[in-house]
């Protein structure tokens, strides 16, 4: 087995939610979700990710609320802050940035709409390397970034000392299983519903949504695959697999997972513009599946 250099973030880690009161970033609210975290044993948190609703933060607030979750970790739990950006020098600012705050590494997405060319990309990341000792954790979602960027890329930027992991969110196992052969990058997958599958090829963990509701279980099944024990974690997929489905299918991420959070009690407020709140008709679909699952009353 290949040696794989960011172990160090293997398991589960919850992108959390921004939670926002009257438009504002609720901070008192923010607190809560990481002590929630730290309190059901999940190895990481990152927060300024797509589920933080990262486009919509202004800088300031971006910087506060990676400072925050930092702060509020105090060493309890590693946070992997998220620090991309489709512009070189802002990735570069925010990653020293989250440095400085305490963070154990930086999440990092593909640059975004300007759709770079795979050299690009390569620049891109090497500059934000360069920049600082922090590891750093490649994230590949060409769903939304718009472009691809190809294994022979992510397996040469393997090569760059503190580039440690890639948040594999293509759905590609082709992919994936590159990465995996070409590199001693540790891959996690960028889907909860890809979880075993990508572990079953080598991967290491998750970078999770629905562990903003059910960390334990998604440990779980995690712990279960690690053990050995194939039948558990197969069980323990498919009993996950429909509330997975629902957070990432019913809408764009986070609309859903906020709205699951409201009708369990945990209220982070609505998303923010340009997204838009669950219609009604999808949101008695996420209802019914959280009742399913057992998280709701029948």
């Amino acid at each position: 087995m290949v040696a794989r250099k960011g172990e160090m973030f293997g398991g589960l880690t919850v992108a959390l939610v921004t939670p926002f009161c009257d438009g504002e970033i609720d901070e008192q609210a923010l607190r809560q979700l990481v002590n929630f975290q730290v309190d059901a044993g999940t190895e990481c948190i990152s927060p300024c990710g797509t589920t933080g609703e990262s486009p919509t933060l202004t800088h300031d607030e971006h910087e506060r609320v990676i400072a925050l979750v930092c702060e509020q970790a105090a060493g309890r739990i590693k946070v992997m802050a998220g620090t991309g950006s489709n512009s070189t020098s802002e990735a570069v600012r925010f990653t020293r940035r989250a440095k400085e705050a305490g963070a154990d590494g930086a999440l990092l997405v593909a640059p975004y709409y300007n759709k770079p060319m795979q050299e690009g990309f390569y620049n891109h990341f090497r500059a934000v390397a360069e920049a600082t000792d922090l590891p750093l954790v490649l994230y590949n979602i060409p769903g939304r970034t718009a472009k691809n960027m190809e294994p022979e890329t992510i397996c040469r930027l393997a090569e760059i000392p503190n580039i440690v992991a890639v948040k594999e969110s293509t759905g590609s196992m082709d992919q994936a299983s590159q990465i995996l052969s070409g590199s001693n990058l540790t891959v996690l997958s960028g889907d909860d519903s890809l979880t075993l599958p990508l572990m079953s090829l080598g991967g290491s963990g998750v970078v999770s949504v629905v562990g903003n509701i059910i960390p334990q279980d998604v440990r779980q099944l995690i712990a279960a695959w690690r053990e050995g024990d194939v039948a558990g974690a197969q069980r323990l997929h498919h009993r996950l697999f429909p509330l997975c489905r629902d957070m990432l299918g019913l809408a764009t991420n986070p609309i859903p997972i906020k709205a699951a959070m409201q009708l369990l009690g945990r209220d982070t407020g609505d998303v923010r513009s340009p997204l838009t709140r669950l219609p009604d008709a999808d949101l008695q679909t996420l209802s019914q599946t959280l009742t399913t699952y057992g998280l709701r009353p029948e």
